[in-house]
């Protein structure tokens, strides 16, 4: 079935439709809920209207029923022996117009990973015809990963931008598209023009995207100053005036990144003596803020955050890549004090675009974080990070009421993951001795994309493995 095709499904779109086999899905940080039977009914509108737990092919009827409807009137999707239900992946961090330099200049420190490989590459979606291709591959390559959910960071260029948000919703992929601003300490060739065309620019970005998705049901605006040290202090202020005029926009940034990068920070704004007063001074600082790594963090700050109920895109795999450092951010903390946390891919910044590939490298650094901290803070454990690629991650963008499991009531952003025959790719084989937790912590530690065969946002099969 074509992408096309599938995003075009009249079923998808009209009436009911159900899937019945076993679900996986995360009901807070510690608690995994894992049904081995389960049915779940979404209506024409992709919201789930009904689920219940531990219901055999017998009692469907009867559910369909209380819904004024029938086994003759629902397409119902049962799950073959190995699949299971979970819930779309929300990368909190990506940066779209890396997506064709990812796994360059692994190994440099921040600032110069930025003048050496990512300006000049960024530079290049001055074109919009190169943009357009791009980003085409790009938003179909995420979808193939799972993501139904991407904040993403685009270049400075209006057009780019534009084209990035009109691709999300033409292949279904829920998204927050940014306008990148950057009106200074970057080369001239891959700089705004000046403080007025960085606003005006990102005024004009945020009217396409309304235009195009009035209601926001797929594709919003998110306000995306690439950092303090890009950025002239009129044009944070700009930011934080269009923040506070536009109360529903999401707002993203990086914070407390690498020391080199906190340095130059402060070092531009010698009126601050860290980024959590920097930022909130212009407006930019509330519970709509995604802040991307925060891997350095005080005691002073991560109270801040926590006042502020700002969210927290964990990016593991750039974390400790690029950037000058092993960078193992305080994620247990973060939890334990209730500052929301999802995970990030951060798309060049690191070896890999997968959720999956995030989800193992944030045991990694929270195991080396456990160490550094003299056994303080515990690893994490796979209900955790699964918590952080899902729930989490929608909680961050703040979504949370939305998307990130199967409660009633929320939008049907899924995945169907298979895991034997052709669809085991390189997993762990399957026993068929293997309970369900076990099968689902064979895919998440040793799955890929492979695995994933059908990818649903808003109840609409967006994506779906070839052959099926």
């Amino acid at each position: 079935m074509s992408l096309n095709m599938a995003i075009m499904d009249p079923d998808t779109m009209t009436g009911f439709k159900a899937f019945h086999g076993p679900i996986i899905h995360s009901l807070s940080p510690s608690k995994l809920e894992v049904i081995p039977l389960a049915l779940i009914v979404v209506d024409g509108d992709g919201r789930i209207v009904s689920f219940t737990k531990n219901v055999d092919a017998t009692g469907i009827p009867g559910i369909l029923a209380t819904l004024g409807t029938s086994e003759q009137n629902v397409r119902i999707q049962h799950l073959e022996t190995g699949e299971f239900l979970i819930p779309g992946f929300v990368d909190t961090h990506n940066h779209a117009p890396q997506w064709a330099q990812r796994g360059l200049g692994q190994g440099m420190h921040i600032l110069d990973w930025l003048d050496a490989v990512t300006f000049p590459n960024e530079a290049r979606f001055r074109d919009p015809d190169y943009a357009r291709s791009i980003y085409a591959n790009c938003v179909d390559g995420f979808l193939r990963q799972g993501i139904t959910m991407a904040s993403y960071y685009g270049s400075l260029h209006g057009e780019a931008t534009k084209i990035l948000a009109d691709l999300c919703l033409e292949k279904g992929q829920r998204a927050f598209v940014g306008k990148c601003n950057m009106s200074r300490n970057s080369p001239d060739f891959y700089r705004d023009a000046s403080i007025g065309e960085s606003l005006q620019v990102t005024e004009d970005c945020i009217s396409h995207i309304r235009k195009i998705d009035p209601a926001g049901n797929l594709v919003k605006h998110v306000l995306t100053p690439r950092f303090a040290i890009s950025c002239d202090p009129e044009v944070l202020q700009g930011l934080g005036e269009i923040a506070k005029r536009n109360p529903d926009l999401p707002i993203q940034t990086h914070f407390n990144e690498a020391e080199q990068e906190m340095q130059a920070t402060m070092g531009l704004f010698p009126q601050f003596s860290n980024e959590v007063d920097l930022y909130e001074h212009f407006g930019l600082l509330g519970e709509r803020s995604i802040l991307a790594h925060c891997c350095h963090m005080t005691e002073y700050e991560m109270q801040r955050l926590k006042e502020l109920r700002c969210g927290v895109a964990h990016c593991p795999i750039s974390n400790m890549t690029v950037g000058g450092g092993f960078m193992a951010a305080p994620i247990r903390d973060f939890l334990r004090r209730g500052i929301k946390v999802g995970l990030g891919t951060d798309s060049g910044g690191g070896f890999s675009s997968s959720i999956l590939d995030a989800m193992r490298q944030a045991i990694i650094a929270s195991n080396a974080r456990e160490m550094l901290s003299a056994g303080k803070d515990k690893g994490l454990t796979i209900p955790e990070v699964f918590y952080l690629a899902t729930l989490g991650g929608a909680e961050v963008c703040c979504l949370g009421h939305e998307i990130g499991n199967f409660s009633q009531g929320k939008s049907f952003d899924a995945l169907v993951i298979g895991t034997r025959g052709e669809d085991e790719g390189v997993m762990t084989m399957v026993d068929e001795r293997d309970t369900l937790p076990i099968v689902f912590e064979k895919f998440i530690m040793t799955g890929d994309d492979r695995n994933i065969l059908q990818v649903f946002v808003r109840g609409r099969l967006v994506r779906q493995q070839s052959g099926r």
